[in-house]
Formats: C-alpha cells, sequence, structure tokens
C-alpha cells in the first residue's frame, strides 16, 4: 500500500517545479506588425530653418476596419506609428511624433508629417515603427543620410502675416494720398478733446489757471509723448484766450520738452510776448512727492480745469479726486488699463486708449497723421472679422466634430492672429 502523506508531497512537488501547460484558452501574445516603408525625410521648404518632413508608407498590416469587424470586436494589427529621430546614424533615438492614421492616409497609403523644433544646421536621422495591439513594435524603417534644416528666403509660415501687412500698409497709402488731395477723412468725434475749448474758456472767464500733468514718466514713455501733443492743443487755445497754462513736471527732460511745446504753440497763435517758461518747471523724481506738492498746490490755487494726460500709477486717484474736491473742469487720458477706472470716476472727461493716442492725429488734422490713423483702423477691423470668423468656426467645430473645421481655428489662432 502507498504513504498518502508520500503521495501528497509529490504532487505538491510536482506543482511547484513543473511550469504550466499552455492551453488553448491561454492568450497568446500578438504578433508584430509589418514595419512601414518607403520613409524619406527632406528639409521643410519656405521655413526658418526648424522643420524637417517626413513620408513613409503604410505598414502592409495597417488596413481600416470594415463596418462588419468594428461590430464584430476586431482590433486594428496597427494602432499608431511613432517617428523618432537622432543626432548621429543609429545612436541615440528620442521620440519626436506620434501618428494615428486617418482616413486620407489610407486612402493614399501614405503618412507625410512634419517634425518641427529641429536645430538649424545640424544634421537629423530618422526612423519610424509601428506599433501594434499590446504595444508590440515591429522592426525600425529608417534613414541612412542625414538631413539638415535650413532657413529659406522666404518663411511660408508667415504668408497670411504679409498678406495683412500689405492690406494694412496699402490703406494707410490709400488714405494718406486721399487726406492729401483734400478729400475728408470721416473721424469719430472724441469728446475729451472737444472739451478743451471749453475747460480753457472757463478758466479764463473765472481768471483761474489751467493746470496741465504730463504723467510721472519720462520722454522714453510714448504716453508721455502723446501727452505732450495735447500740451501743444492746450497752450495753444489758452494762448488766444489770454488764459495761464501751468505744467508741473517730475521729469527735467519732460519740462524742457514741455517749454519748447509751450512756446510754439504761444507763436503759432500770435502770443509769443504771453509765454513765460517759469509756469513749466520741475518738482521732483519721487512719485508720491511730486503728488503731495500737486495735491497742495490744486487746493491752494484752484486751478479751474486740470489735465492730466499720460502714464499714472496709484497717483491717478488722489490728483483726480482732489480736482474733483475744488471743483474744477477734468479731462484725463492714459492708456493705464489699470487707471482708467479711477479717471472715468472722478473726472469729466476721459481718453480711454486708442483715443489717447489718435490725438495727434485728430487735432493737428495733418494728413499724413489722419490717413495712418484710418489705415490702422483698417488693421482693427480686420482682426475683429478674423476673431468673429474664429469663434464661429470653433462653435462649429465643436458641434460637428469636423477636424477639418478645427484645423482652420487652429491656423486662424496660432498662424494668422499671433503673427506666425
Amino acid at each position: 500500500m502507498r504513504n498518502p502523506a508520500f503521495l501528497m508531497t509529490g504532487a505538491i512537488l510536482c506543482t511547484l517545479l513543473l511550469p504550466p501547460e499552455r492551453g488553448s484558452a491561454q492568450q497568446k501574445k500578438p504578433a508584430a506588425p509589418q514595419p512601414p516603408t518607403e520613409l524619406t525625410a527632406v528639409d521643410h521648404p519656405w521655413d526658418g530653418g526648424d522643420k524637417i518632413d517626413v513620408s513613409f508608407k503604410l505598414s502592409p498590416d495597417d488596413k481600416p476596419l470594415t463596418d462588419e469587424e468594428t461590430k464584430a470586436g476586431k482590433e486594428k494589427r496597427v494602432l499608431r506609428y511613432v517617428i523618432q529621430r537622432a543626432g548621429e546614424y543609429r545612436g541615440h533615438y528620442e521620440d519626436a511624433l506620434r501618428i494615428e492614421p486617418k482616413k486620407e492616409d489610407y486612402e493614399s497609403g501614405l503618412i507625410k508629417a512634419t517634425v518641427d523644433k529641429q536645430v538649424r544646421g545640424e544634421p537629423y536621422y530618422f526612423r519610424v515603427i509601428a506599433v501594434g495591439r499590446g504595444g508590440v513594435e515591429s522592426e525600425v524603417a529608417e534613414t541612412t543620410e542625414a538631413v539638415i534644416p535650413t532657413r529659406q528666403l522666404f518663411d511660408g509660415g508667415r504668408f497670411s502675416v504679409a498678406i495683412i501687412t500689405l492690406i494694412i500698409c496699402g490703406s494707410v497709402v490709400f488714405f494718406i494720398s486721399h487726406a492729401r488731395k483734400g478729400k475728408d477723412l470721416k473721424i469719430r468725434k472724441i469728446a475729451g478733446l472737444e472739451a478743451v475749448d471749453e475747460a480753457v474758456g472757463r478758466a479764463t472767464e473765472m481768471g483761474r489757471s489751467c493746470m496741465f500733468i504730463p504723467g510721472i514718466q519720462d520722454m522714453n514713455e510714448i504716453q508721455t509723448i502723446a501727452g505732450l501733443t495735447i500740451l501743444s492743443r492746450v497752450a495753444q487755445v489758452a494762448a488766444e484766450y489770454g488764459a495761464r497754462v501751468e505744467v508741473p513736471t517730475s521729469r527735467s527732460l519732460v519740462m524742457t520738452a514741455a517749454r519748447e511745446t509751450v512756446q510754439s504753440s504761444f507763436l503759432a497763435a500770435g502770443r509769443p510776448d504771453a509765454y513765460n517758461e517759469d509756469d513749466i518747471y520741475y518738482v521732483t523724481d519721487e512719485q508720491f512727492g511730486y503728488v503731495a506738492y500737486l495735491s497742495g498746490m490744486m487746493v491752494r490755487e484752484k486751478p479751474a480745469a486740470c489735465f492730466y494726460m499720460g502714464a499714472f500709477f496709484a497717483e491717478s486717484l488722489i490728483l483726480a479726486e482732489t480736482g474733483n474736491s475744488i471743483g474744477a473742469i477734468q479731462v484725463a487720458g492714459t492708456a493705464m488699463p489699470s487707471q482708467l477706472p479711477f479717471f472715468v470716476a472722478a473726472c469729466d472727461y476721459t481718453l480711454i486708449g486708442e483715443e489717447f493716442f489718435a490725438a495727434s492725429a485728430y487735432l493737428s488734422g495733418d494728413p499724413d497723421q489722419l490717413g495712418s490713423l484710418k489705415g490702422q483702423d483698417v488693421g482693427k477691423l480686420m482682426v475683429a472679422v478674423l476673431m468673429v470668423v474664429g469663434s464661429v468656426a470653433w462653435a462649429l467645430a465643436a458641434v460637428t466634430g469636423s477636424e477639418g473645421v478645427m484645423s482652420f481655428v487652429e491656423f486662424l489662432r496660432n498662424t494668422v492672429l499671433q503673427g506666425g
């Protein structure tokens, strides 16, 4: 009789030592697909030297599924392709692009892709791998000759920007020519600039001065230059009406430029003898020291009109509230978005952003400036139209799921509106 303990021990040893049988029910690892063929890599034309075009034929195992196969739950043998690049032949390759075949790729049997972010002048080698179910990879299809990206004379990716630039520049030239012929260019009235005569006239009637503050930045700030342009108009009206214009500045260069501006305006008005350079003076570079002086002077002298034209920061609300408390007519203009609400709340008139920069053309009536202003409006109109078209296309792509419409949206957003 056999010992039961001996039989049990033998069974356990067999279970531990012998490998399990591979039954037909156990799933085998999928076979690797065949590799893609006819891989080529060439320098991308009409670019800045940072792109390479790669093309290859689909793997022979890459076939689109029919509706019956899809319903039956059958899976494709090739799920995607991985394009890899290296700086030397059969060196260290890194993934550059992953591509899942689309309907048009199956129709042509060819995949074309552009690999960007290359270093201009450096050699590159490419290879492609077909990846199947379970992550199995095919053998590689590789290039044996280096491709060196080079910069072209023109960047084709910015062609749309070139067209927009030509349209805007052409519009500027057209409107300047139109204005030089004496034809009227319709410009929307800016209430803040129209109020200059009213404010200076009121100061003249009350026998009080006008105060002009050209911001707290130096002459390298474009807003300061725009402010001095408006100062020229204010000073000319004051000279015609016989009013006094006081211009305290926080920068010595601004003081010098303001004196030249006011003197030219008094000369243009035929009142050079009424110009007093002591009315344009330097106070201090220190921000709140400058504001403290202005606030005290406004309370003491009570100017009838206050103009704030330039770049302002935290002092905007202090100045505007002080001027409001003394009952002065206040006209402000700035391109500082964070300070505009304070001026709008406390001043009678406010030039907002583009209105402030358009003041020079608006006040001078110069044909060249007016033509430039109208040409810029054409550019703004184009951008607004493109934004509306892009928004509509985005909504349409979200509803329909159309890849073509989404590609158009991406082109507008990344190439046209952002300059390539």
